[in-house]
C-alpha cells in the first residue's frame, strides 16, 4: 500500500499582499554607482585578473558563465547583473529555485524576502497564493511550449501573462505519438487546466516592477537564464498548482542548457558567486560531459578561469589539514576543493556579493 501524502488542496493560502516583506525593490535595489566597500589588496588583483580574463573570453566568442545564489537577487542586485548581460560581459546566467522566486516576486510585489521563522511557527511560510500560483503555471504552460523553468518564468514576466490553449488542442498533442515528450507535456498541462477551471486564451498578468526583475531581461535579450532546483527546497512546492513532471522538464531543459554553455568554456570564464552546492555540483557534471565530447573530437577543455565569491573566510590549507570538521566554518570551502578538481586555473575571493559585481563591472567598463 502505498505512503500518504499531505493534501496540499487542504491548505489555507493566503495573497501575497498581505505578507510583510523584509525588501523593496524599488527603495532596496542597487545600481553600478552604488558604493562598496574597499577590498584588500590581494581581492583586487584577483578582480582584475577576472575582468581581463572576462574582456579576453568576449573578444574570442567564449562562454562567460555568472553562477549565484538567491542573496544576488534578495540584495537587489538585478539592475546591475541587467548591465553585465546588456554589455555583452555575462553570456549565461544560472540560480536556484530561490533566485527565479524572489526576482519573480520583485517584478509581481515590488516586494520579497518573508520572515521564516515567524511565518513557519504561523504555519504560513511559502504558502502564499500568487507566487505559487503564477510561477508554477508559467512552468506547466513553458513546459509545453519547450521552453526551460528560468526562461518559462521571464517570458510571464517579459510579456506579463501566458497564453492557456484549449483542451482540444492539447487532446490533439496528447494522442500525437510522434513527440512524446509535448503529449506528456500536454497531458500535464490540460490536467492543470482542468484542476483549476483555467479558461483558454490570454491569461494577463501585470508586472509592474519588471524593469528591475533579471529573467525579464534575459528573456528580452536571448541570454540563457537557467534554473537548478531541488524538490522541496523552494516555497512553490507549497501551492497545489506545483506539477513535479513540468518541473523536472523545464529543470532537465535548462541544465542541458548551462552544459552546452560549459562546452564552451576553454578560454572563458566561470564565476561562482554565493552558491556552495548548486554551482560546483552542476558544473562537474556538465564539465565532464563537455570533456567527453572534446576529447571525441581529440580536444580537451583546459584553458578555463574559475572565480568563487563568499563570505566564508578562506583560511584552510587542503594541502595540509585535509577536509576541516563540520562545526569549522572552513567545512563550507570542501566545495572549492570540487572547483579545483577542475583544471583549469582557479581563484577564490572572500566578499560580499554587491561589492564583488560592482568592483568588478568598473573594471570591465575602465578605460
Amino acid at each position: 500500500m502505498p505512503f500518504q501524502k499531505i493534501d496540499r488542496d487542504k491548505l489555507l493560502i493566503k495573497p501575497l499582499k498581505s505578507r510583510c516583506n523584509k525588501v523593496n525593490i524599488e527603495k532596496d535595489h542597487l545600481t553600478v554607482d552604488s558604493p562598496v566597500k574597499e577590498l584588500n589588496s590581494k581581492d583586487k588583483t584577483i578582480i582584475a585578473e577576472t575582468a581581463q580574463r572576462i574582456i579576453q573570453a568576449k573578444k574570442n566568442g567564449k562562454s562567460v558563465v555568472l553562477a549565484f545564489g538567491a542573496h544576488s537577487i534578495k540584495n537587489g542586485l538585478s539592475p546591475v547583473l541587467i548591465k553585465f548581460i546588456e554589455e555583452g560581459w555575462i553570456t549565461h546566467l544560472a540560480t536556484n529555485g530561490a533566485g527565479i522566486i524572489h526576482d519573480w516576486e520583485f517584478a509581481y510585489l515590488g516586494k520579497s524576502s518573508e520572515d521564516v521563522r515567524a511565518n513557519v511557527k504561523s504555519g504560513e511560510f511559502g504558502i502564499w497564493e500568487e507566487t505559487g500560483f503564477f510561477i508554477n503555471l508559467a512552468i506547466v504552460v513553458g513546459a509545453y511550449e519547450g521552453l526551460g523553468y528560468g526562461e518559462s518564468v521571464g517570458a510571464m514576466i517579459e510579456n506579463e501573462g501566458l497564453n492557456i490553449p484549449s483542451a482540444k488542442e492539447l487532446e490533439i498533442s496528447i494522442r500525437d505519438t510522434s513527440d512524446l515528450d509535448k503529449s506528456a507535456s500536454a497531458a500535464d498541462l490540460l490536467w492543470t487546466i482542468r484542476k483549476f477551471n483555467l479558461q483558454e486564451g490570454w491569461l494577463h498578468i501585470p508586472h509592474p516592477h519588471k524593469k528591475y526583475t533579471l529573467q525579464a531581461a534575459a528573456y528580452r535579450l536571448k541570454v540563457p537564464f537557467t534554473s537548478h532546483p531541488m524538490f522541496g527546497h523552494d516555497i512553490i512546492y507549497n501551492h497545489p498548482m506545483n506539477h513535479g513532471g513540468a518541473i523536472g522538464r523545464t529543470a532537465l531543459r535548462d541544465f542541458l542548457v548551462y552544459a552546452k554553455s560549459i562546452e564552451n568554456i576553454d578560454g572563458g570564464v566561470y564565476l561562482s558567486v554565493g552558491s556552495a552546492v548548486m554551482s560546483p555540483m552542476i558544473f562537474e557534471k556538465s564539465l565532464s560531459m563537455a570533456q567527453n565530447l572534446k576529447i571525441q573530437e581529440g580536444k580537451h577543455i583546459d584553458n578555463h578561469f574559475i572565480l568563487v565569491v563568499d563570505l566564508a573566510k578562506s583560511t584552510w590549507d587542503w594541502s595540509k589539514d585535509g577536509e576541516p570538521p563540520m562545526d569549522n566554518p572552513a567545512y563550507y570551502l570542501r566545495y572549492c576543493k570540487t572547483f579545483n578538481r577542475m583544471g583549469g586555473t582557479m581563484k577564490y575571493i572572500s566578499a560580499d556579493n554587491r561589492d564583488f559585481l560592482i568592483s568588478l563591472y568598473k573594471l570591465l567598463i575602465r578605460p
